[in-house]
């Protein structure tokens, strides 16, 4: 008699980013799928992690990280956001922004409760609401500015509505919420008592001079924010698991003691690792990481122009969302694996991003390589010429 499995069981898949990873390999293409950050880690970084090693930094640390980490994280963000952080208290070192998403779902919500998501989305933020039993429940942003209205928002909330799930920049459109449509969110949390998770992950790639601005820091949304980020990206670091929460204390107590039940910790040498490269590098650091992934995308989407596969320029992170209705196929994978086939080039079908049809005419692509892998990716879809 087989057993039986948990009712979450279906709700979790490998996701399509993994699935065309997979595929790319099988024909030893180009990987333009997955969103791996191809530069180099600073120096200061490897040499922290490796002092760190040496001297015996190998043991667990507290629940919510190591006291230089925490200080370090807290130190960035009143440099770069304007954020005042208390990092004792304040500061949830996790494994990766998605464990510290993950806990702090845990911690803030129950089964059956409502959370407005914008989308295109993150397909993690949706498969780790639903193996909770947390209905994600969507505002579908338009393009071509993937502008939304405060009525959009209304139609959607109810009285299950607990919080809402914000990406700026925003995978895996690249857009960068203006200061007027976080304000707008701002005002919408507050009169409906929401909490409002943010992932800001891409906070460092940033274009055509725009700015990053932290939710958190608008009037009033100190309390209710749950600002997520990580190493991961800005330091090329995606396989070290280094992320984090910062939120009111209340909060942050609660997300570390599931951190600690779920991950117990975060590396202990690689903590050292970052909170070093934190230290050192200052704004010409960041600074050129943008100015490398804005000349990417430049090049990148005037391929995509060319090829006829007509792009939205994302403002921001390193994707980019692609019209490929002239591929053939009836659907985005269907197009996807057409394109992967034809050329060794790996996306994701933009149906990964929606809840309804919207993405069936969409691809999304990573350029965040080596200029010589972006440049090889740009050579093979030129052949669709």
């Amino acid at each position: 008699m087989p057993l039986n499995v948990s009712k979450r069981r279906p709700l979790v898949a490998q996701s399509e980013i993994r699935n065309m990873t997979i595929e790319c390999a099988r024909v030893s293409g180009v990987n333009l799928a997955q969103g791996v950050c191809d530069l180099p880690v600073p120096e200061p970084v490897l040499k922290g992690a490796e002092e760190a090693m040496r001297a015996g930094a190998n043991i667990y640390t507290r629940f919510d990280g190591l006291p230089r980490l925490r200080a370090a994280v807290a130190a960035k963000q009143r440099a770069y956001t304007g954020m005042e952080v208390d990092p004792d208290g304040q500061v949830v070192v996790s494994c990766g922004a998605t464990g510290a998403f993950y806990s702090a779902c845990l911690a803030l919500l129950d089964e059956g409760d409502e959370v407005l998501v914008f989308e295109p989305y993150y397909g993690y933020h949706i498969v780790t609401m639903a193996s909770l039993g947390i209905k994600p429940v969507y505002v579908t942003l338009e393009p071509p500015d993937w502008g939304f209205a405060a009525e959009d928002l209304e139609r959607a909330v109810t009285a299950k509505t607990r919080a809402i799930v914000l990406n700026t920049p925003s995978n895996p459109v690249g857009k960068v919420f203006e200061r007027e449509e976080l304000a707008l969110i701002a005002d919408f949390a507050e009169s409906h008592d929401l909490f409002v998770f943010t992932d800001e992950i891409y906070e460092h790639f940033v274009f055509d001079g725009r700015t990053h601005i932290a939710p958190a820091t608008l009037p009033g949304m100190a309390r209710r924010t749950i600002t997520i980020s990580g190493l991961s990206k800005v330091f090329a670091i995606t396989g070290w698991r280094l992320g984090y929460a910062i939120c009111d204390p209340e909060w942050a107590l609660a997300i570390g003691h599931f951190s600690d039940l779920v991950y117990v910790c975060a590396p202990a040498p690689l903590q050292i690792g970052a909170a070093k490269g934190l230290e050192e590098l200052g704004p010409d650091y960041y600074r050129g990481v943008s100015d490398e992934h804005q000349t990417k995308r430049d090049l990148f989407c005037d391929t995509l122009r060319a090829v006829g596969l007509s792009p939205h320029i994302p403002a921001g992170a390193y994707y980019a969302l692609a019209d490929v209705t002239r591929l053939p196929g009836r659907t985005a994978k269907q197009r996807a694996l057409y394109l992967l086939e034809r050329t060794g080039v790996a996306c994701v079908p933009g149906s990964a991003f929606y809840s309804g049809p919207e993405g069936e005419t969409l691809a999304r692509f990573c350029f965040a390589k080596e200029m010589d892998v972006l440049e090889d990716a740009m050579r093979r879809l030129k052949g669709l010429e």
